[in-house]
């Protein structure tokens, strides 16, 4: 019996496991939260969790398209990029998937190379998580050594330190 037909049949309960540990990643009051609050305009972090979660559980059964697989992680990964995450932490949930599909699908009759092929997707999706969370990472550095310099820059004019290039053209 082929594993992506059980998959699909037994998505929601995949997805209520994967949502619940990545929601468990979070500190506790913010996971009471994402829980609790189911409007996703009060809880758009949690809107678009489900929302990306969702996706990649598709992406796994049809086959990983790495663009729409990046279009679904992005918002999840952007968010976690801000926060207090480690990489490991801001990707990791991706690799909870594969021991969550082992227990879901455990009673099953599994063809390896089915497993093979979902834990090499899974993979994949952890890498382009990875490099989400760097691209995202780099890009608030780089924000935050350009405010510096502009706030540094500014101090500096205000002291009289810095002379425009126009005023020195003209003497």
């Amino acid at each position: 019996m082929s594993v992506m037909a059980p998959l699909g049949s037994q998505k929601e309960a995949i997805l209520g496991r994967w949502l619940a540990r990545v929601i468990d990643t979070y500190p506790p009051e913010t996971a009471r939260f994402l829980r609790s609050q189911k409007d996703p305009f009060a809880n758009p972090v949690g809107h678009a969790t489900r929302q990306s979660l969702t996706a990649l559980i598709d992406l796994l059964v049809a086959g990983l398209d790495e663009a729409a697989a990046r279009a679904a992680l992005d918002p999840v990964i952007r968010v976690r990029a801000i926060q207090a995450f480690s990489p490991a932490q801001a990707v990791g949930f991706v690799f909870d998937l594969k021991v969550i599909l082992r227990e879901t699908l455990g009673t099953l009759p599994k063809a390896a190379d089915e497993l093979s092929l979902l834990d090499g997707r899974i993979d994949r999706l952890a890498l382009i998580a990875f490099d989400i969370y760097m691209q995202c990472r780099e890009k608030i550095y780089e924000l935050k050594a350009n405010e510096m310099k502009n706030t540094t820059y500014k101090a500096f004019a205000r002291a009289g330190l810095i002379k425009d290039q126009d005023q020195g053209a003209g003497q």
